[in-house]
This record gives C-alpha cells, sequence and structure tokens, in this order.
C-alpha cells in the first residue's frame, strides 16, 4: 500500500508514505514503489541509498517521509533486516540526526572507527561530510532527518552529539516533524518557510543541547511535544503542567505560555484526554468496569466528579451513555 502526498511544483515540499507490513502484502513490489515515492516526492538533491538485494526482495516496512525545501525526514518501522549494498564514495556534506524507538541503527563510514550503533531509545546527530553505510535489524523503528549543513556545522564541528531520545530538545523536533507531515498538504509558501524555520531552530536546540524558550515561532512544537508526554502518563497521579514543565527542561510559564499561544489550557487539554480515554475504557469494557474504577484509573477526584464532567461533556452518565450504546442490559 503506497500513498503520495504529491509535490510542489517548484520542490518546496513533498511527502509519501508506504506500508508493506500490511497482511497479504507481497513485499517484493514494495521497495520498488518505495523508490519512485522518494525520486518523485524528494529526490531532487536527496538520492537514495542503494540497498543489498535481499533487503529488496523482502522488503517489510511501514515508512512516510516529508521534504519541506533542503530538508527531508522518515519515519520507518522494519519488519526486516535492512542494509545498505556497499561502501560509498563521493561527498555528502549534510548533516543527519537518528532517532530510534525501537532496535538498533548502525552507521558505518569508509573507515573502521567510523562506526557507530544507535540503540533503543537514543539519538544521534552529525555532520556527514560523505554518505555513510547503514543497516538496521528487524523491528528497528527510527525517525531520520537529513538537514542543511549551513545552521549546524558550526554548532557540531567534528563531533557527533548523542544522548536519550527522551531529552526535552529532541522531543520538540520530534513532535514539530511529526505536526509538519501531518499539515503537509496544507501548508502554503509561509507555512513552508515557517515549518522549515522551526525544524532547524529545533535542531539547533539539539545541538546546543537547549531550547530557547523566547522564541516564539517554537510554541506550537513545545505545545505539541507536551501532549505526547501527556498522553503518555494519562493514569500517572504525578500528571500534571508542573511535572511536565520538568522533564521537557522549561519553566511552567513557557509551557503555559506556548499552550495559550495554541488557543488552549494544558490543564483542559489533560482534562479532556482523560474524559476521552475513560469513554473509551467504558465502550471496551462492556459494562464490566464500575463507575469508581473508571473513576480511580483516569485519575478523577471521585465519582461524583467524574460523572458530573462526563455528563457535561456527552450530554448523559457513564451509565446512560454504556445503556444506550448498548454495553449493558437495560
Amino acid at each position: 500500500m503506497t500513498n503520495g502526498a504529491g509535490a510542489e511544483a517548484d520542490g518546496s515540499r513533498g511527502a509519501f508514505s508506504v506500508d508493506s507490513t500490511v497482511p497479504g502484502a507481497a513485499p517484493q513490489g514494495f521497495f520498488q514503489a518505495f523508490q519512485r515515492g522518494w525520486d518523485a516526492e524528494l529526490g531532487d538533491g536527496l538520492p537514495l541509498r542503494s540497498f543489498n538485494r535481499d533487503v529488496t526482495g523482502d522488503f517489510r516496512v511501514r515508512s512516510r517521509a516529508a521534504k519541506v525545501r533542503d530538508l527531508a525526514f522518515t519515519d520507518l518501522h522494519s519488519m526486516s533486516a535492512i542494509r545498505t549494498a556497499h561502501a560509498l564514495g563521493g561527498v555528502e556534506d549534510r548533516v543527519r540526526m537518528y532517532v530510534v524507538k525501537r532496535g538498533a541503527w548502525t552507521l558505518a563510514g569508509s573507515r573502521d572507527r567510523d562506526r557507530h550503533t544507535v540503540a533503543a531509545g537514543q539519538f544521534l546527530l552529525r555532520h556527514v561530510g560523505q554518505p555513510w553505510r547503514f543497516e538496521a535489524a528487524p523491528h528497528t523503528t527510527v525517525k531520520i532527518l537529513l538537514l542543511p549543513p549551513g545552521p549546524l556545522t558550526p554548532l557540531l564541528g567534528n563531533r557527533a552529539v548523542t544522548g536519550p531520545a527522551d531529552s526535552a530538545e529532541v522531543r520538540l523536533l520530534v513532535a514539530h516533524a511529526n505536526m509538519v507531515y501531518e499539515t503537509m498538504t496544507g501548508l502554503g509558501p509561509a507555512g513552508v518557510q515557517a515549518a522549515h524555520s522551526t525544524l532547524l531552530e529545533l535542531a539547533q536546540s539539539v545541538a546546543r543541547r537547549r531550547f530557547d524558550d523566547v522564541e516564539p515561532r517554537l510554541a506550537p512544537a513545545l505545545a505539541g511535544a507536551a501532549k505526547d508526554l501527556a498522553d503518555s502518563h494519562l493514569t500517572d497521579p504525578e500528571l500534571s503542567p508542573t511535572m511536565l514543565a520538568r522533564e521537557l527542561n522549561v519553566s511552567l510559564r513557557t509551557l503555559q505560555r506556548a499552550f495559550t499561544v495554541a488557543g488552549e489550557s494544558l490543564i483542559a487539554y489533560i482534562r479532556h484526554r482523560r474524559l476521552e480515554e475513560a469513554r473509551r475504557a467504558l465502550i471496551a469494557s462492556a459494562g464490566r468496569l464500575s463507575v469508581s474504577e473508571l473513576a480511580a484509573h483516569w485519575q478523577f477526584a471521585d465519582s461524583s466528579h467524574f460523572i458530573r464532567v462526563f455528563k457535561k461533556t456527552y450530554g448523559q452518565t457513564p451509565t446512560e451513555y454504556a445503556r444506550s450504546t448498548g454495553l449493558t442490559d437495560s
């Protein structure tokens, strides 16, 4: 299964996705589809590497990729092993960043000592003067960013910046890249410029290992990262704006200001998401969980408070809602 979002006529943006992990898919033809999508949407100035034949013949991956001017990023989840075909020559002069969520991503240069393995939960950012070989074990999930060298090389020099993928700066960069992909088709010229500038600014914050919390362009990325972090802690009684600010290494005022720019309250977002997940749990449990159990699990003060906010949002109490959807006996 493939999907192309279409490239701009001037080549300023493009996106595509491919999925050969769906049941019944024949992976043999999907590498060619991936290559066609890459060449059509991202290939101008960003040529795709050559892969081993055993990789192209068993290409079981789920991937999406996007380009914003001279910057690109790829999300890749591979069910099969991935390896480039051979040692590469020439000059690349690009900054690459790898954020590994699962598995391991190994990079190798022309010399034996130029070999790095990025483990799950880690990232690597460095300037690359010549193309590198890479390989990944099956079941590897990685986000790869290809960045222009100009703004980043002075910060990096010859060093590689590595660290945990859940650091505040990396979370912000990943959240913004995800947001750019989701909104890609609706971006006009000004949006493309803003997306590009913010991605570069956030990549520089990773290189500096600090976030510029007075830069207003970064507010949407900060809000997005906070939402992602909150979503993963909805059942945690410690979840609060203060905890999120601490985890993202920004002041509480900066975090609240980012949500104000987005036109919402962080407290309201947490309450809404907890209520939404409680409603889904109510449906999934088919009445097996009591109202008090749902309230406790999703960190509502008590069942009365849970019932009150549920009814205000959905127009029915949890019991009435379950009965109306056929989840409980009449």
